[in-house]
């Protein structure tokens, strides 16, 4: 194992180089948050792809595999579909906003007083989604080097605040490239094939397994349903994909390059379901569906190999990880503490840089706290998303599709559609699929009803809306000259 020891560190020591370097071009707060706004499509492609595809896509993947075939790739497969169908048909917009953070879009949309709200959702949103990245740490840092659970997440949780703080959004896009690059090596083209044969190929895993586990709906419909709705649907509001989308340096690259990203999660999203079908005919007594990827890795792959494909698992956890927290940092200081402090107090981008800065420390120390804290990862993420969706997709969507809305019906849709989602997570409980359901249901309704029973929106908002939609924006020079990375 010491090869796969040696492997495994100088993986990490380089995701902090990347954090050094990227520290000395974070200069501005545009640099700091959306790496100036000029990614360019081969840059943009592989952080959209590393942020989407963590620990839950890579790990929860291949386990789905395990347990339920090749259907076990609707998860991930519906993580693609919402990220295709952002990019295709809301990318391009978005991006022409030059906005940091999805609370500003929806005050510009509505004429303010959508954001506080709408912002601690989201907050609760992205912590709760860099909190269930971080508790992967001690899963994979146990099968590593056999770490105690919390000394495993303060190793993992501390590399990433520390990149993350340093470089802010440069920082986070170099790291999630040599995460790509190591995911799509040490998955796609080292663990699938070595998993195929070593399980004898296709023909004998189909003579040992159930017909259920070929079966293209075989993991239910109405499971493949509540994937869209959370996952899919996930993918088109949440701030950490958003805050992806503001780096691209164009329409173009937002759109095609997302898209690209899409179908990448949908390659991905098979694989895994491929290598836990293998792992069920190779090791079909395991105690837990999620110990697939790592009693495969452990015991068919050679040493070097071995270490290069868990560092493959590391790199998924990281870079949602580092997405997460930098988004919940953002949001935490642009939406929630400065409409506290006050629209009075302006600060130099200098400042504004160090308050990033700062914020990102203060929520990593308290995501790694949480995550100590917290032992079921499932239903955080559960919770997470159930709040994103039900509070916030339909005035979002609503604002970008709907003339019509309001401020007044986009509160009413997130106080009521989040606060559906919590009484009905307590009725039904947790990881049941009435509280989307009926959430969303609750959200378009009162949006629907409270739009129309409001006086429209003023024209001027509207007509403001419009230019930023066209990409018009007077102080966009105050972001500096923007410099193309390919």
């Amino acid at each position: 194992m010491a090869v796969d020891y040696a492997v495994i560190v100088v993986y990490l020591a380089g995701m902090l180089a990347m954090g050094w370097w990227g520290m000395r071009r974070a200069r501005s707060k545009s640099e700091f948050l959306v790496a100036g706004r000029r990614l360019g499509p081969w840059m943009y492609s592989g952080t959209m792809a590393a942020i989407v595809l963590g620990g839950a896509s890579t790990i929860g993947g291949v386990g789905l595999g395990y347990t339920h075939g090749l259907s076990g790739a609707w998860m991930v497969f519906t993580i693609g579909l919402g990220l295709l169908a952002l990019s295709v048909f809301f990318s391009a917009r978005i991006a022409r906003l030059k906005v940091y953070t999805v609370s500003e879009m929806l005050d510009l949309r509505y004429g303010g007083r959508a954001g506080v709200i709408s912002g601690i959702v989201m907050w609760a949103y992205t912590l709760m989604l860099a909190v269930t990245s971080t508790i992967a740490y001690a899963t994979i840092f146990d099968v590593l080097f056999d770490l105690h659970r919390t000394v495993a997440i303060i190793l993992g949780g501390a590399i990433v605040v520390a990149y993350s703080a340093l470089g802010g959004m440069w920082s986070i896009t170099l790291t999630d490239m040599v995460q790509f690059v190591v995911k799509t090596i040490g998955v796609l083209l080292l663990l699938l094939p070595v998993a195929v044969v070593k399980a004898g190929g296709f023909g004998e895993m189909r003579a040992r397994l159930p017909d259920d586990y070929f079966a293209p709906l075989g993991i239910g419909g109405e499971t493949i349903f509540t994937y869209v709705l959370i996952y899919t649907f996930g993918m088109l509001i949440g701030q950490d994909i958003w805050q992806r989308v503001f780096t691209a340096r164009g329409d173009k690259v937002a759109r095609w390059g997302g898209t690209v990203a899409g179908t990448y999660c949908l390659a991905y999203a098979l694989a895994g379901a491929v290598i836990g079908t293998a792992a069920k005919v190779l090791y079909p007594d395991l105690a837990s569906a999620d110990d697939a990827f790592a009693t495969i890795v452990k015991q068919e792959l050679p040493m070097g190999v071995r270490g290069l494909v868990l560092a493959a698992a590391l790199a998924a956890v990281m870079s949602t990880s580092s997405g997460a927290l930098i988004a919940c940092a953002t949001v935490a200081n642009n939406d929630i503490w400065a409409r506290l402090r006050g629209a009075g107090h302006r600060a130099g981008e200098g400042d504004e840089v160090r308050g990033n800065r700062l914020f990102i420390l203060i929520m990593g120390v308290g995501v790694i706290a949480i995550a100590i804290a917290l032992n079921n990862v499932v239903e955080a993420l559960t919770v997470a998303y159930n709040l994103l969706v039900g509070g916030l997709l339909v005035p979002i969507i609503g604002g970008l599709l709907w003339r019509r809305g309001t401020v007044y019906g986009a509160l009413a849709a997130v106080i009521v559609g989040g606060g559906a989602v919590i009484g009905l997570m307590a009725a039904y409980g947790i990881l049941a699929n009435q509280p989307i359901y009926y959430g969303l249901l609750a959200s378009l309704a009162a949006y629907l009803v409270v739009s129309l029973a409001t006086e429209p929106t003023d024209e001027e908002v509207l007509a403001a809306w419009r230019r930023r939609l066209a990409g018009e924006r007077a102080d966009e020079t105050t972001e500096g000259a923007a410099v193309p990375v390919a």
